[in-house]
């Protein structure tokens, strides 16, 4: 049977780090980021939904939607951004849903659900176990102002926009504190996957 570990951060807490880990030791690793993208493709029921529901308006001039047209409508309608959920999300975790049992047909030991809003969407029941990737406050504002190059209202506005990493570390069954090096994140990463009964010389 396989272990789906459901991996879940907080925005500049080091997830994709991690997540790099697993693929590297060979774990199949399902993006949750990638799979919506996906799953509004040209041709995918999600994709002739929106279209229905938003207008032609939002497509690029190949046919693809514009995300960023479509991106500026629901952010500032929130009914709006609840219709594009109730299309999107269920699409997405039928393409998830997909894939891990293709791994569990294929007798893989375990497979990762990399799912940034695992808590705020309820999707725990997917999983079998939570891993959360954490940084304190001060580290996390300053690495997202650092990588995204933004001012500190706006990081401290995309970070409030997300449940607290304080508030996830109580509800994750592990944590991996990323405010040290790398090698120590991949450290603290094996030896939780040993907690969990995984043989991790499987997946050196």
């Amino acid at each position: 049977m396989s272990l789906v570990i459901g991996l879940t951060g907080g925005i500049a807490s080091g997830k994709s780090t991690v997540s790099n880990f697993f693929k590297e030791m060979d774990i199949t690793v399902v993006d949750a980021d990638i799979e919506s993208r996906l799953a509004v493709m040209q041709g995918e029921s999600a994709y002739f939904k929106i279209i229905e529901e938003f207008g032609r308006d939002i497509l690029l001039e190949d046919g693809e939607i514009d995300r960023q047209k479509l991106g500026a409508i629901i952010f500032h309608h929130a009914e709006k951004r609840q219709i594009l959920n109730e299309i999107v999300h269920p699409e997405v975790r039928k393409r998830m849903r997909d894939q891990v049992d293709q791994a569990i047909k294929n007798s893989e030991e375990v497979v990762v659900l990399d799912i940034p809003l695992l808590f705020e969407s309820k999707l725990t029941y997917m999983v079998d176990k939570t891993l959360l990737v954490y940084v304190d406050d001060e580290t996390q504002l300053k690495r997202l102002i650092e990588r995204n190059n933004l001012s500190v209202e706006d990081a401290e506005a995309r970070i409030r926009s997300q449940m607290p990493l304080s508030e996830k570390i109580k509800l994750a069954d592990a944590v991996i504190d990323n405010n040290g090096s790398i090698a120590d994140t991949k450290k603290q990463l094996l030896e939780i996957l040993a907690q969990f009964g995984i043989d991790i010389n499987n997946h050196k």
